[in-house]
């Protein structure tokens, strides 16, 4: 169920998702209010479970992370004790940056980030070795056009 937020919460998850780091005052006066109504709802909103966390964003290529791969991941494993494990796989692996079950011909959809083609391979003989796959597509990205983490408000 989608929490209730009003213009003024929306203001200020907008200011977060643009940089979170900043300070109280700066957010508030960006919002047209004051520090202790900006705190209050920023702290509420963290107890309904809509502000979920504040981190950092890397830039995955100064780290030396530079291909970015797809991963469609077909199984003719659909036993629950199949998926724990897998699930359990895919949140080990740091690699894995996201992993959705679909909808449709393809089961799993995976996000992955590694230096090389040759790093890839490593993590592709890792997934394999720890849990049967019927079927692995690995999508190389040429060139990233949008990324984001802000969500439409």
């Amino acid at each position: 169920m989608a929490a209730r937020l009003d213009e003024m919460d929306r203001k200020i998850l907008a200011e977060l998702q643009e940089d979170a780091d900043r300070s109280l005052e700066d957010i508030a006066r960006r919002v047209g209010s004051s520090k202790t109504p900006v705190w209050n709802r920023i702290r509420r909103m963290k107890e309904a479970g809509v502000i979920l966390r504040q981190t950092a964003l890397l830039d995955a290529e100064a780290l030396g992370l530079e291909a970015c791969f797809f991963v469609l991941i077909r199984t003719s494993e659909h036993e629950a004790d199949w998926q724990r494990r897998f699930l359990q796989v895919l949140r080990d692996r740091p690699e894995v940056l996201e992993a959705h079950r679909l909808a449709g011909d393809i089961d799993y959809i995976l996000k992955v980030r590694v230096a090389n083609a040759r790093a890839y391979d490593t993590f592709y003989q890792a997934l394999i070795a720890e849990v049967r796959i019927y079927n692995v597509t690995a999508l190389l990205s040429m060139e990233e056009i949008k990324a984001t983490t802000m969500l439409p408000l």
